[in-house]
Order: structure tokens, then C-alpha cells, then sequence
């Protein structure tokens, strides 16, 4: 049975943006950001690694190789199944993600300790995500979007965001808190404040997690976000 066939049988919707993230997001609403165009695209590396192939033709799968740009560099491709390494490259990392959709009701109270941060922070939120590792971040990550966050004591302690955008739906990301901070609530109040904005312009919140990560997949469940598919994550290198 085929890929598509079978996640058919499983009641998937193979045609749906979600099952393309990257590709949806790069030829579509942050196409800005690609530094790659046409059979593959590719994010600007100071925004992350993500890249994706138009399909797993000869051309598409040559034009993906020809984003990886020395032997140091890394792309990161997110498909509902993995993704054959194109000629020329070489599987350098794979995992499982798990995909999940919004479909509870964002309270509309907020917390009067929750700030939007800038540009000045950006160095504060590279040492949080750096110390946390809440997914790829990069010189500019801080930049897809609007992100939050609340000090404690001056510092840091956790912040949320966005980061794919795609026809109405738009991705929390970077959600982290310090080790001490964690426990208070901060993650919920902070993803809250993002799904708020999301709202206001009309997009329904989305993520993606480590399938490994069971503690962050109740929290993200006991928020209203429900699994919609498990993803492969395909990391390449030059071979």
C-alpha cells in the first residue's frame, strides 16, 4: 500500500496545508523569508533550518540538495513521512513529531506581568531557548512573529511565539521556561497571550512537538490542542 493510500485507510487528509508545513509556509504567507525558490524552497538559515521539495522528482530533489550549502550545514524537512535523502546528501538526524490543532476556547483574561518583547531582547530569549531547547532557533527566530514573555526578578523566565504561517493557521513555538520557573503556570498563561493574537486576525493555533516529550503533550492536551497527525522530521547533510 502506498504512503498516501495508507494514511487514507488511517483517515487522514492528505491534502490538507498542515500535511506540508514547510513547503505551504515558504510558497505561501512567508515566502519573504525562503532564500530558495521554485522545485525547493528553503528559510533563511537566520530563521531556522526548515527546507522542503516541491515532490520527490528528480529536479525538485536536486534543487533541495542545492540548499545545503557546506558540508557544516543542516536542513531540517517536516512531511507526514520521511523524506528520502536526495542524491548527494546524506540522513544526518530523524525523528517523530506529533501535530497538534486547537480546538478549546482561549480565556480572554490576561496577566499583567506578561510583556511583548523586541528587538533589545533578543539576547535574553536566544540564552533561554539555548538553555531549554525548545526547537531550532537561530540569530533572527525571534522575528517570525509576535513573542511574549514574563521576568521574574528581572530575568527572563519563559516566553511563547509563532513561527509558520499557513492559510488561517498560525504555529505557537518556542515555548520555554528556566528549570527554577517551571511549575508557576507560565507556559499556559504565555501560549494563552499568543493564541490570543492569533484570534484577533483570524488564524486557529497549531504546533508541533517531540513525540518523545509526553510531559509537554499533556499540557499542550489539557490546553485544548488535539493531535492531528504524526509527522516525520528528516534532518540532511551534504554527503
Amino acid at each position: 500500500m502506498s504512503a498516501m493510500a495508507e494514511q487514507a485507510r488511517r483517515g487522514y487528509c492528505v491534502s490538507h496545508p498542515l500535511d506540508r508545513p514547510v513547503w505551504n509556509a515558504l510558497t505561501g504567507r512567508q515566502a519573504r523569508l525562503a532564500i530558495a525558490s521554485g522545485k525547493a524552497v528553503r528559510i533563511d538559515p537566520a530563521y531556522g533550518p526548515f527546507a522542503a521539495a516541491q515532490d520527490m522528482g528528480e529536479e525538485a530533489q536536486a534543487a533541495l540538495l542545492a540548499t545545503l550549502r557546506d558540508p557544516e550545514d543542516r536542513i531540517a524537512v517536516i512531511e507526514r513521512e520521511p523524506w528520502p535523502a536526495p542524491a548527494g546528501t546524506r540522513l544526518a538526524n530523524e525523528g517523530e513529531l506529533v501535530q497538534m490543532v486547537f480546538e478549546g476556547v482561549v480565556p480572554d483574561a490576561d496577566d499583567p506581568r506578561i510583556v511583548l518583547l523586541g528587538e533589545g531582547d533578543g539576547g535574553e530569549m536566544a540564552a533561554l531557548a539555548g538553555g531549554t531547547e525548545p526547537g531550532p532557533w537561530s540569530s533572527a527566530t525571534h522575528r517570525y512573529g509576535d513573542y511574549y514573555g514574563i521576568r521574574i526578578g528581572g530575568r527572563l523566565a519563559a516566553m511563547a511565539g509563532e513561527r509558520m504561517l499557513l492559510p488561517g493557521l498560525a504555529e505557537v513555538s518556542g515555548v520555554c521556561a528556566w528549570p527554577e520557573f517551571r511549575g508557576q503556570g507560565l507556559a499556559t498563561l504565555l501560549m494563552h497571550r499568543v493564541m490570543r493574537g492569533f484570534a484577533q486576525r483570524g488564524d486557529r493555533p497549531f504546533l508541533h512537538c517531540y513525540a518523545w516529550n509526553t510531559g509537554a503533550i499533556r499540557l499542550y492536551e489539557a490546553l485544548g490542542f488535539r493531535l492531528r497527525a504524526r509527522m516525520a522530521l528528516t534532518i540532511l547533510a551534504l554527503a
